[in-house]
């Protein structure tokens, strides 16, 4: 009992050394004796538990990585874009192309996902789950990465707990660009539609001056570099695009639009 208060303390495994519950029972200064941890406690514990949620992450990663109707086009519409720039520069390392669409989904979007779930989620996200969630989102890093890791003993057992499973998931991932990259290409009216529909399925929600603003924060900062693109593309020529970002960087400025 914590002092006579009639609740009984937890613990994940062992006590923390200095137990807040133990100064307020002991006396005379005198404080009880942490239990050592015990390794083979710890690996059969970890084994029975990854054991337990395996299947729940397997399943996941499967859904995730799945191409159906429910796929949003701008993913196909992104990877595309990827695919294009990679021929355009002629990059011909299949590693290089394997990166960026991982870093513009699985590890931007998905790696956060699985971190945060209290982002989207009602729950209580204690040391003890973030532990164990920044243990899946590892897992997941290495399946989205085309290098092989070197384990031994002394690897972190974050590493060594699902070593055996990254292969399995690695194909997964790479399945996942394969899949979307044979599936027929969006065209700019159906990207424009869908982006036009999650827009008002969203109104209301969002702060959109807010984002807008974030934008052309980033717009400024690389202005030369993108007027410069936008005038060597022959499409963005066509549809004016350098003008009408001059435009908004005059009212972002406040300036009058037509003295630009």
């Amino acid at each position: 009992m914590d002092g006579g208060s009639g609740t009984i303390p937890t613990f994940h495994l062992i006590r923390p050394p200095l137990d807040e519950h133990c100064h307020k029972g002991c006396h005379n200064g005198e404080e009880r004796s942490t239990p050592k941890a015990i390794p083979e406690i710890f690996l059969t514990r970890l084994l029975s538990t990854k054991g337990t949620i395996e299947k729940f992450v397997t399943d996941f990663f499967r859904i995730i990585l799945t191409v159906d109707n429910d796929l949003p086009p701008a993913i196909k519409w992104l990877f595309d874009l990827l695919d294009e720039g990679a021929k355009k520069h002629n990059i011909l390392d299949p590693e290089v192309l394997h990166a960026w669409k991982s870093n513009s989904l699985p590890l931007r979007f998905w790696v956060n996902f699985i971190k945060n779930p209290d982002f989207v989620f009602d729950v209580n996200k204690t040391p003890t789950v973030d532990a164990s969630l920044s243990v899946i989102a590892q897992t997941f890093m290495d399946a989205c990465s085309s290098s092989e890791h070197r384990l031994t003993k002394d690897s972190p057992s974050n590493k060594l707990l699902f070593a055996k499973d990254i292969p399995r998931f690695r194909e997964m991932v790479s399945n996942f660009y394969g899949d979307v990259s044979v599936m027929p290409a969006v065209a700019e009216q159906e990207m424009n539609s869908w982006m036009q529909q999650l827009s008002v399925s969203h109104l209301g929600v969002f702060d959109t001056n807010a984002a807008l603003k974030e934008l052309y924060i980033y717009v400024d900062k690389y202005r030369e570099q993108i007027l410069e693109n936008l005038e060597s593309d022959i499409y963005c020529r066509k549809m004016h695009l350098t003008h009408k970002l001059e435009n908004i960087s005059c009212t972002m400025e406040g300036e009058e639009t037509s003295t630009c």
